[in-house]
């Protein structure tokens, strides 16, 4: 069974910045991507961020330019930086990855966004 492990959410006021990671049970080369998405209350999981094997990556246009997903395949461990938070970035941020066809998620990390 893969886990993945998150930590890194926070209460943080609008325009700082916070990082998150995402540690995973099984050897990051096997990963085919690996990511976070973001559930904010009454509003459906929505991508935020990924990175493929291949290093290739995919943002949300609405976190373009203010967040980096980057990985260290030596700790299995994805981050996502996000910088200049604003208050729509607050939700449960979830780390995903696809293992073998497969879907596996993290328990979730909370991040708000509040003066």
């Amino acid at each position: 069974q893969v886990q993945l492990v998150e930590s890194g959410g926070d209460l943080v006021q609008p325009g700082g910045s916070l990082r998150l990671s995402c540690a995973a049970s099984v050897s990051i080369f096997r990963i085919y991507a690996m990511g976070w998405y973001r559930q904010a209350p009454g509003k459906q999981r929505e991508l935020v961020a990924t990175v493929y094997s291949g290093g290739g990556t995919a943002y949300a246009d609405s976190v373009k330019g203010r967040f980096t997903i980057s990985r260290d395949n030596a700790k299995n461990t994805v981050y996502l930086q996000m910088n200049s938070l604003k208050p729509e970035d607050t939700a449960v941020y979830y780390c995903n990855a696809i293992i073998d066809l497969m879907t596996f998620w993290g328990q979730g990390t909370q991040v708000t966004v509040a003066s």
